[in-house]
């Protein structure tokens, strides 16, 4: 799903000028004419990434216009766009909001950089402020990626959930994303704010089970060094989640039931019970009603765990949210190993979404992070998945094709382009000597900026050449009208 940018200018050529450089980069540009224009659409939830805003425009300026975006609360990243680059505009702005600026007409290269910046520091602080919210305890539903009747469903029983203390039972196949639910419970209720304690009951040593549930003194048994509290007391006065609780051993679900019935625990060697006051949530991907038919859960404590049930959908059962949490991994990912992909293309984002997902979020998760550190280009492409989509990165280039000595070299069949019937770059003059490296490499990206229809990312790509070395090059051959980068 591409990234939305807005281009606020009242010069229809500009507009056009800049949606162009936008559209090579993959992103999705929306044009209007006026600062007014700017707000009406975003009051009716017109989508929006980012706003490049001339400064100077009739009626209400781009000062104007950006104060009363701020005023309004929309904290969309802007960039302004000016004719002249005096230190007081560029103060003016800043001062009034914006991110960065450039001076008009700027190069692709300018422009795609800034944009980047922009959209990159938006991401990194929405992480942070989301990482704060869950170092807190105070993910709420809002945090929840996904609208679809499935996630909808989960949003209102949860909510009516945070309202008391009842204890709650999420139950899902692994990977649904139970631990996130559990703390948007915890962080739309009155404990938001307090401990939120999660504790995987299978990952725990049967031997060590009840002390680190309940605690234990020092000196209770061998190699008790210390007074360790146990999960439950460092969870007092929040939410203590009890992840995959039907691995818990028999005789551990003895004691959590009395803790439960009497709000107290019995650390390893105390003398005394120590109360707790703890909200107990319990995630499984067993069916515990099964589990208990066959012995190997007590239903009493399967009834005092079972209050208020939720069940978390799988992946396959809300397909409209793949976009969107794809989205959400790449902009994270990019952020934690640098990366500039900008999103994915119509074609992998419907590869995806038709995908079944047997490990849930967590497999789209890890599917993501890997297209992520192994992509080359600015969009992820189906082939960057290759357990998913079956198809390998393309091999070979145009440089090669070009620098065999005969004519009629076939090249290598990429993608959905017919290989060449004969290849048209030229190696040699009329008189037989070997032409010019400038005017080879002239045709050759005149060959390329054909055959890839304009797309600049991929024709870079495809020559082993970054894009501002490209853009200097199309320039150098003047080939920037072919290319549609005149006036750019």
């Amino acid at each position: 799903m591409s990234k939305t940018i807005l281009v606020v200018d009242d010069d229809p050529t500009q507009r056009r000028l800049i949606k162009a450089i936008l559209e090579r980069e993959g992103f999705a540009a929306a044009l209007l004419p006026s600062g007014d224009a700017l707000l009406d659409r975003l009051a009716t939830g017109g989508a929006c990434d980012l706003i490049l805003l001339d400064l100077v425009m009739p009626g209400r300026s781009g000062i104007e216009t950006l104060a009363d975006l701020r005023a309004r609360g929309h904290q969309h990243p802007v960039i302004v766009l000016t004719a002249s680059g005096g230190i007081d505009t560029v103060v003016s702005a800043m001062q009034a909001g914006a991110c960065d600026f450039f001076v008009k007409p700027a190069s692709p290269e300018r422009i795609a950089i800034s944009i980047s910046n922009a959209l990159s520091m938006g991401a990194l602080r929405s992480e942070v402020a989301q990482l704060r919210k869950r170092v807190e305890g105070r993910t709420t539903f809002d945090d929840l990626v996904g609208d679809s009747p499935a996630m909808q469903l989960v949003r209102r029983m949860g909510e009516r959930a945070a309202r008391s203390s009842i204890p709650v039972l999420i139950s899902g196949e692994s990977g649904v994303g139970k631990e996130v639910i559990a703390r948007a419970v915890h962080g739309s209720s009155e404990r938001a704010g307090r401990p939120f304690v999660a504790v995987n009951c299978g990952a725990i040593p049967a031997a060590l089970v009840e002390s680190i549930l309940f605690g234990h003194e020092k000196g209770s048994f061998t190699g008790a060094t210390e007074r360790h509290a146990g999960k439950f007391q460092e969870a007092n006065g929040g939410t203590l989640l009890l992840d995959e609780i039907g691995e818990l051993p028999m005789e551990m679900q003895v004691k959590l039931l009395r803790v439960l019935q009497e709000g107290e625990v019995d650390p390893v060697g105390a003398r005394r019970s120590v109360k707790v006051d703890v909200r107990i949530i319990s995630a499984t991907n067993r069916n515990l009603t099964q589990a208990v038919s066959e012995g190997s859960f007590r239903e009493d404590l399967f009834y005092r765990l079972n209050v208020f049930p939720i069940e978390a959908p799988p992946l396959r059962d809300r397909r409209q949210d793949i976009p969107a949490l794809a989205e959400a991994f790449i902009q994270r990912f990019n952020i934690e190993e640098g990366r500039p992909v900008s999103g994915a293309t119509r074609e992998t984002m419907d590869m995806l979404t038709r995908y079944d997902w047997p490990g849930n979020i967590r497999q789209l998760e890890n599917a993501v992070y890997r297209a992520i550190v192994l992509s080359d280009g600015s969009q992820l492409q189906p082939y960057d998945f290759p357990a998913i989509s079956g198809l390998s990165p393309p091999t070979g280039s145009a440089p090669a094709a070009a620098a065999a000595p005969q004519a009629n070299v076939q090249p290598t069949e990429s993608g959905p382009h017919p290989p060449l019937a004969d290849s048209p770059v030229r190696i040699l003059d009329e008189e037989g000597h070997v032409r010019a490296l400038d005017a080879i490499e002239g045709d050759l990206i005149r060959l390329a900026i054909e055959r890839y229809e304009g797309h600049m990312s991929e024709i870079a790509r495809r020559l082993g050449i970054g894009r501002s070395t490209l853009y200097r090059k199309v320039r150098e051959n003047g080939l920037g009208d072919m290319a549609g980068l005149d006036g750019g």
